[in-house]
């Protein structure tokens, strides 16, 4: 029996080759396009993922703004934020942050999605969202992908 056939190949510089994604969030659902990012940028989308390094792709998310919530989640959930000081609490509703901050909302879902530890912020500088139609990286000529069809 050969058994160099079988010997795992972990993630490294020379294996991984990262690409650029860009995903159209106009009329997605919030929890199911923050699941599908979050894996892209973790990497479980390639064959050769490894737990412990960054082998995912960048994701630049346009059309933020244009998101939906199912049920009655636009009214009824909850972001919770202190200020720092005392009664400083504060809460907003997914309504009162899609008219100011329209960004936070898929940025805070997919940050949660994501490790908490070095890895987790790492991968997080690799998510690009823009509440527009427009991003500033077609230079690197991402490809565009329909959140669909990805299993």
């Amino acid at each position: 029996m050969n058994t160099l056939s079988y010997k795992t190949i972990a993630a490294n510089e020379k294996i991984v080759k990262k690409e650029w994604i860009v995903i159209d969030a106009q009329n997605e659902i919030v929890g199911r396009l923050a699941t599908v990012a979050a894996r892209i940028l973790r990497g479980k989308t390639k064959t050769y993922f490894s737990p412990h390094f960054d082998c995912g792709d960048n994701v630049i998310i346009i059309n933020a703004d244009k998101v939906r919530f199912t049920g009655k989640k636009l009214e009824d959930k909850e972001y919770v934020r202190h200020t720092g000081y005392p009664s400083g609490q504060r809460i907003t509703t997914p309504r009162e942050l899609l008219k100011k901050k329209p960004i936070e909302i898929l940025e805070h879902a997919i940050k949660g999605m994501l490790p908490k530890n070095k890895l987790g912020a790492q991968l997080y500088r690799n998510l690009y969202v823009y509440a527009g139609a427009k991003h500033p990286h077609e230079g690197q000529t991402p490809k565009t992908i329909n959140i669909n069809e990805i299993k």
